[in-house]
């Protein structure tokens, strides 16, 4: 059976004008030459798509059904011929993005998309490692992109862009000791702190530890089901606690020693010596030019 797209693209026409000369005129053809498609598809069918009892072909309840098929076939070659003309002008046909959780995942959707209309050929992976395992994907060529909460020391491969600034908030059970508000630093120490583990072994992840002791869990939407249980307490992003079901269960303590939240700079990181292609290139110019939480003192002037 050879059914040809000439076929198809008859067959759709003439479903969706109502007759075979509206269909012609669609597709720049004479009459003859339409009929002649759908009449030789339904033969290469063995079933009957048209039914012409009347002045105007009425698709039967197998033409109907088979209407869906042939405009999935057609839309398939558009995106095929997409897929190519982007080969053609060097847009990748795959990019990873890593993706802290700090990030709002709102910002996010919205972000990517308008990257799905701009590059509806491009295949999207979007993973989300904690703090430097996002550097290193970016490193070892795993990720081509990655936002990630500041590094104190970036490796001198990576180049980087401060997208913005994440409030963490105090967070603890209302019945934890530190519920009592205003919170002292020293108070911060004598409690056990719940904080964000990454699955290496780096100095990194201990930059907002306080506590003697410590509970490491790699999920913050983990961390604030222990918090509500009152297990300990953690600095926890404003966006993951508006989102959270523990929200009516946990507190947010004013701090004794400073009159707001403690920001995070998040940073938009590459690998230098990767050329980016169009797709690649187009997310890091949204990602800077659309910057997230709030101004604060320092933002935008780049790394310390």
């Amino acid at each position: 059976m050879a059914i040809s797209l000439e076929q198809l693209e008859a067959f759709v026409a003439a479903a969706e004008t109502g007759s075979f000369s509206a269909a012609a005129r669609r597709l720049g053809r004479v009459q003859s030459a339409v009929s002649t498609h759908v009449a030789n598809l339904e033969v290469d069918l063995g079933v009957k798509l048209f039914s012409r009892t009347g002045r105007y072909p009425v698709p039967t309840a197998a033409g109907t059904r088979l209407l869906a098929e042939a405009r999935v076939v057609l839309e398939r070659r558009e995106h095929f011929i997409g897929v190519a003309a982007s080969l053609e002008e060097g847009v990748e046909d795959r990019l990873v993005l890593a993706v802290d959780e700090l990030y709002p995942e709102s910002r996010i959707g919205e972000l990517m998309a308008s990257f799905a209309a701009a590059f509806p050929s491009v295949e999207l992976e979007i993973l989300f490692p904690l703090m430097e395992d996002v550097s290193r994907m970016v490193l070892d060529g795993s990720a081509d992109l990655g936002i990630m909460w500041r590094q104190e020391v970036l490796p001198p491969a990576l180049g980087f862009h401060t997208i913005g600034w994440v409030p963490l908030q105090l967070v603890c059970a209302p019945g934890h000791p530190l519920a009592r508000q205003p919170v002292a630093w020293e108070e911060l120490k004598r409690h056990r702190q719940i904080m964000l583990a990454t699955r290496s072994d780096s100095q990194e992840k201990m930059r907002l530890r306080v506590a003697a002791e410590v509970w490491w869990v790699e999920s913050p939407w983990v961390i604030l089901e222990l918090v509500k249980h009152g297990i300990g307490w953690a600095f926890v992003s404003d966006h993951v606690i508006a989102a959270s079901s523990t929200r009516p269960d946990i507190v947010m303590p004013a701090l004794a020693f400073d009159n707001s939240d403690w920001p995070v700079a998040l940073e938009l990181v590459w690998h230098k010596q990767r050329k980016a292609g169009p797709a690649a290139s187009w997310l890091r110019d949204r990602f800077s030019r659309q910057p997230i939480g709030f101004a604060f003192r320092g933002a935008g002037a780049g790394r310390p």
